[in-house]
């Protein structure tokens, strides 16, 4: 009578151990992370996927196992040393995993995304990252728990030893080889994933129709490396050519060239604005950390998190359809800045040195004295080197040029860092494009012992916060004191000789995944455009028209609309158009917006009320409807214009980021 050999018995049974804790996991995140209401349908497709996910890492591990313990000198059950060994190379393995779960828990509370590469461009500003997380985190408590952690599984690893050490039966089959191959070909199958001619991909957990069900399936080891065959930078020159001539027409190129693909068009605006006689306006232009529209107070959010910027926004030029090309801050500046999507897929285009030379509308702003403003450094993703290098005559200030103490790891209050450009804006005597940028509604969410009581701190119950936004009191106070510190600023500014020949521009630099509850369509939450809409201000009392736009609005716009208001002819060769100039020529409603979803990998394009996503893997796509204006009053179009313009939109950006350098003048 024939019975597995001890090797096999403590292989499954290290195996069942780490896919029951993987489950587990899962569970855990799920638990912790899903939205009440937000999720129909049954759960048991997003397990039984996952238990998949777990079951490949479990079978590579199982594989090694197997084959390293058939030979005798390594085999645990036939090697004292052996046995010493294994328990100390899954020890540490199970560290690895602990401290790649708990790292992957972290990464998904903060951007409601399971770990990937991208994550790695973290690590380029080590100091910074660093410091964010040991401000936000109880890092001492989360490394006792990866001690403990390790320690009880290492534990377990032994009892398993015991377990399954005693001897075999004899073995008299005369088939006795084919148990570890058999085996063998099991841990084959759970590696490929699926019985069938394609392998199960990481792309496969988006068939389950929800961003937040397909992030909860992932295992987020195979999640993170899959994600580097995203790292290279290149783009389709066929399919850029394809797609030039319609758009070069959208963009408003009048001397087109297929051959040497010229986007560049000289502008001369047609001004809405109504400025004192030839007087040039003074621009500022507020890059507002992580403000994202469902969380505020423009679109009737109850908590009422920004009740004076949404007061501004009913005295000024407000676009309330607007949207961030990708998410995180340095992707944000760049698009603002440069008005291309940055749609690098791991690391950001700023920190790319192919692509470090840009031409910047600004600098058309050729009589104006142009200034940054930053309360800490901009050191990280290489900004500095971005804007020195492209923006003629920059003055940038930083934590170190201020009178004004260090709160974190972001540098001075967001308070303090508008007053101090106040400050030094007023003592300009020339016209001056400065850009604020806020950093206080971002992790640790520090709010200054000085503010707290002007601010009145508030708490709500946790249900609640869930239901509006918010994942806890302290991010809600951190957004509540955005709107302060623009109170601030606004108040201290009206009194500035400055202010009555200033646009004030405000914009997000990015939004934050989440519950974007009953405001918005469900297609926000489940497909995370939560995370791409920001509120787009512009704002010169008696100067512009006061208007709430509902028109689609980019990011990558910025630059050309203000350069449109402000009557200043430029050269435009990149993705943005001059947002006021179509709306009050009618054309508002020929308005999109280009979305690239970098943890997801996904592109897509919002127009005429439907955003449309195709997975960059795979043929995956969808299309919902998006718009928070009205109830869908339409039939869902062809998919195919939706992927034609998405596709020309991501190849074109693609291009332009190697190709939009600045023109040396003398």
């Amino acid at each position: 009578m024939f019975r597995l050999s001890p090797l096999i018995r403590w292989i499954l049974l290290v195996l069942i151990f780490l896919l029951v804790t993987m489950s587990v996991a899962r569970l855990f995140t799920y638990m912790i992370f899903a939205i009440p209401g937000q999720e129909d349908g049954s759960n048991w497709p997003v397990f039984w996927l996952g238990v998949r996910y777990d079951l490949r890492l479990v079978s590579v591990i199982g594989l090694v196992l197997l084959v390293l313990g058939s030979v005798k000198p390594l085999n645990p059950f036939q090697n004292k040393a052996a046995k010493k060994g294994w328990t100390w190379i899954l020890g540490l393995v199970f560290l690895l995993l602990i401290i790649f779960y708990i790292i992957d828990f972290l990464h998904f509370r903060y951007l409601n995304q399971r770990l990937n590469a991208s994550a790695l461009s973290f690590l380029q500003d080590a100091g910074i990252s660093a410091t964010m997380v040991w401000q936000t985190y109880p890092v001492i408590q989360l490394l006792l728990a990866i001690i403990v952690l390790t320690w009880l599984m290492v534990l377990s690893l032994r009892r398993m030893f015991k377990w399954t050490e005693k001897p075999a039966q004899p073995i008299v089959s005369p088939f006795k080889w084919m148990y570890p191959l058999l085996l063998g070909i099991l841990f084959a199958i759970g590696i490929f994933g699926r019985v069938g001619q394609y392998p199960l991909r990481w792309s496969d957990a988006f068939n389950l129709g929800s961003d937040f069900k397909a992030n909860i399936a992932l295992n987020p080891i195979q999640s993170f490396f899959s994600s580097f065959s995203f790292r290279s930078t290149s783009y389709d020159l066929a399919k850029v050519r394809a797609s030039y001539n319609q758009m070069a027409d959208w963009l408003g190129v009048t001397e087109k060239d297929s051959t040497a693909l010229t986007f560049s068009r000289q502008v001369q605006p047609d001004s809405i604005a109504n400025w004192a006689g030839t007087q040039t306006p003074n621009i500022v232009l507020v890059i507002c950390e992580s403000f994202s529209g469902y969380k505020s107070s423009m679109w009737g959010n109850p908590l009422n998190t920004t009740p004076y910027f949404a007061e501004l926004c009913k005295n000024g030029l407000f676009f309330d359809n607007c949207f961030t090309p990708t998410i995180a801050t340095a992707r944000g500046v760049w698009a603002t800045l440069t008005g291309i999507p940055d749609v690098e897929l791991v690391k950001t285009s700023s920190r790319n040195p192919m692509m470090v030379d840009q031409h910047m509308i600004v600098n058309d702003f050729k009589d104006h004295s142009k200034y940054y403003f930053i309360g800490g450094s901009t050191s990280w993703a290489n900004i500095r080197g971005i804007l020195n290098n492209n923006i003629a005559g920059l003055k940038i200030f930083e934590e170190q040029d201020y009178d004004a103490p260090k709160i974190d790891v972001w540098g001075i209050s967001d308070k303090h860092l508008f007053l101090q450009a106040d400050k030094i804006l007023r003592t300009e005597q020339h016209p001056f494009f400065a850009v604020i940028q806020t950093a206080d509604n971002h992790r640790p969410y520090t709010i200054p012992e000085e503010d707290r009581e002007a601010l009145g701190v508030v708490n709500f119950p946790l249900d609640s916060l869930r239901k509006y936004g918010f994942e806890s009191n302290e991010e809600l106070n951190a957004f509540r004191y955005t709107d302060y510190c623009f109170k601030a600023f606004m108040e201290q500014a009206k009194t500035a000789p400055y202010f009555e020949n200033t646009l004030f521009v405000f914009v997000g630099d990015h939004g934050i995944a989440g519950n974007a509850g009953p405001l918005f369509p469900e297609s926000w939450t489940k497909n995370s455009l939560s995370s791409n809409h920001v509120p787009l201000l512009f704002y010169a009392p008696g100067k512009i028209p006061v208007k709430r736009v509902h028109d689609l609005a980019s990011q990558v716009d910025v630059l050309p609309t203000i350069a449109g208001i402000a009557n200043i002819p430029y050269r435009n060769s990149t993705m943005g158009r001059d947002l006021a100039n179509m709306h009050f020529s009618g054309k508002g409603a020929e308005s999109r917006a280009f979305i690239l979803d970098i943890n997801n990998k996904n592109r897509g394009i919002i127009y005429d009320q439907f955003y449309y996503s195709k997975s960059l893997q795979g043929n995956v796509q969808s299309l919902a409807w998006a718009d928070f204006n009205k109830a869908q009053d339409k039939q869902e179009p062809p998919v195919d214009w939706y992927e034609w313009w998405s596709q020309a939109y991501f190849e074109t950006a693609r291009y332009l980021l190697l190709h939009n350098k600045k023109t040396i003048t003398n």
